[in-house]
């Protein structure tokens, strides 16, 4: 096992852990709740109702009993100590500071007023519950997706819920029915597929789409295999466009480009760029994103999405949609963190801080600021604007390593887990897509698939006390 793997997993008092498939069944329910959840929540909104997290919450709690059987059967607790859980645990400390009874007292009212830091206290205390749910389905990613097989599973899973997905969301929107299903209206937004917001399902397009396209560049996949990934890419990169989001789109290119950076740079370091065959094989894949490109921007312009391509591309821009007001939203964003620039205003507490400063008629509610690094700003202040700067600076340092130092199967997902990441933060840039509770399920599960340590095969449960 490599140096990485060795250090990937830990037990309290025990060192190195392995656990294949076939040494605990607990262990293999973890594992089917990790890709479940993620599903459960796509499926029902996006898991934007809070009805939807009763259902998330007993997820969470079988996922908690199992893990403690899993530990009972094999007499130790599987964990995987990486760093990158230190920023989100940072998070849930900020929102529970916020939590505290700090804040300066409201007197004349009849009713007693909280006086938390947070200026919505009701939304940060759901935020710090949701944070909780996050930071454990992450340690467990991290820790039960420990060996190849596991990783293949994982890597497909992801690519056919995009797949399927992105399909059901291009019929739904050719057949133009009422509300999603066509059982659910939603008033003040434009869904596509199972979510009510476009831009987010745009977003777990370039999830989706990032391992499908680097295992498509691979060269682990078989003729008829990549003829399967390039039907998805393409279904995946019709419907992003279909959403006619801006971001999105950008960040599917952006996914696109970081695929075939990483796949350049990976035949440097191999020296293999150097040779003929390299070189060939380097201009292929130039060849081959360039002609997705055309292809999907042909099957859209083929199936009637003409709209949809001139608004994602930036061409016009469609009225009366509130994601177009973001340069009053960002000014705004800012004032609110000069106003509180330690811990900010609250977690989850934009939409009422926005009041205060807001200039508009007011006929709308806004509840965020479209761009998630500055509403970071606003929400978290510098303190939680760390925690996030640390878990990218994390992220891409701990995934380029395995990048460097792993190859095959191995090589490919990490390069197309890092890659969707990469897309969801440029897209996070216009939109706030991980507060969609099923995208940051995936992109938690990309960033394990992209970082975690991964036995070459399954093995015996090894353990040295």
């Amino acid at each position: 096992m490599s140096e990485l793997q060795e250090k990937g997993n830990s037990i309290f008092g025990i060192e190195d852990v392995t656990i294949g498939d076939h040494t605990s069944l607990p262990s293999k329910a973890v594992f089917f709740l990790l890709c479940f959840l993620p599903l459960f929540a796509t499926v029902l909104f996006g898991g934007v109702d809070n009805v939807t997290w009763i259902f998330i919450s007993i997820a969470w709690a079988l996922i908690v009993l199992l893990w403690i059987a899993e530990t009972w059967t094999t007499g130790g607790l599987l964990i995987n100590s990486s760093s990158l859980q230190i920023p989100i645990a940072g998070f849930l400390l900020i929102a529970l500071v916020q939590l505290l009874p700090l804040g300066g007292a409201v007197t004349g009212l009849a009713v007693p007023a909280s006086n938390a830091l947070s200026l919505d206290p009701y939304s940060t205390r759901f935020f710090a519950v949701k944070l909780v749910v996050y930071l454990l389905y992450f340690a467990a990613c991290l820790a039960f997706i420990n060996n190849e097989k596991r990783l293949k599973k994982a890597v497909y899973f992801v690519i056919i819920c995009g797949s399927l997905m992105a399909l059901y969301g291009i019929l739904q929107r050719l057949a133009s029915p009422e509300g999603i299903y066509g059982v659910r209206e939603t008033s003040g937004a434009r869904p596509f597929g199972p979510f009510v917001n476009q831009h987010h399902f745009a977003t777990f397009m370039q999830m989706t789409g990032g391992l499908a396209l680097a295992l498509l560049f691979g060269k682990k996949a078989g003729r008829e295999q990549k003829i399967l990934l390039a039907a998805g890419i393409v279904v995946m990169g019709v419907a992003t466009v279909s959403t006619g989001s801006r971001g999105g789109l950008l960040g599917f290119l952006a996914t696109l480009a970081f695929v075939s950076l990483l796949n350049f740079l990976s035949g440097r370091w191999s020296g293999e760029s150097r040779s003929k065959a390299g070189m060939q094989r380097n201009f292929v894949i130039a060849a081959a994103g360039i002609a997705l490109i055309v292809v999907i921007f042909g099957v859209v312009l083929l199936i009637g999405g003409n709209d949809a391509l001139l608004r994602g591309t930036g061409v016009v821009l469609a009225d009366g949609d509130i994601s177009t007001g973001r340069l009053h939203f960002w000014p705004i964003a800012l004032k609110i963190f000069l106003a509180h620039p330690i811990l900010g205003a609250g977690f989850e507490s934009f939409g009422v801080a926005f009041t205060k400063y807001d200039t508009m008629s007011g006929e709308f509610r806004v509840e965020q600021a479209h761009n998630e690094y500055l509403q970071t700003l606003a929400d978290a202040g510098i303190v939680g604007f760390i925690c996030l700067a640390g878990f990218i600076v994390l992220l891409f340092k701990k995934g380029l390593k395995t990048i460097a130092s792993s190859s095959g199967f191995r090589n490919e997902a990490a390069i197309g887990a890092l890659a969707g990441c990469l897309g969801v933060l440029v897209h996070s840039f216009f939109d706030f897509p991980l507060r969609t509770p099923s995208n940051a399920f995936f992109f938690l599960m990309l960033c394990a698939i992209a970082t975690a340590a991964i036995a070459a095969h399954d093995r015996p449960s090894r353990r040295h006390h």
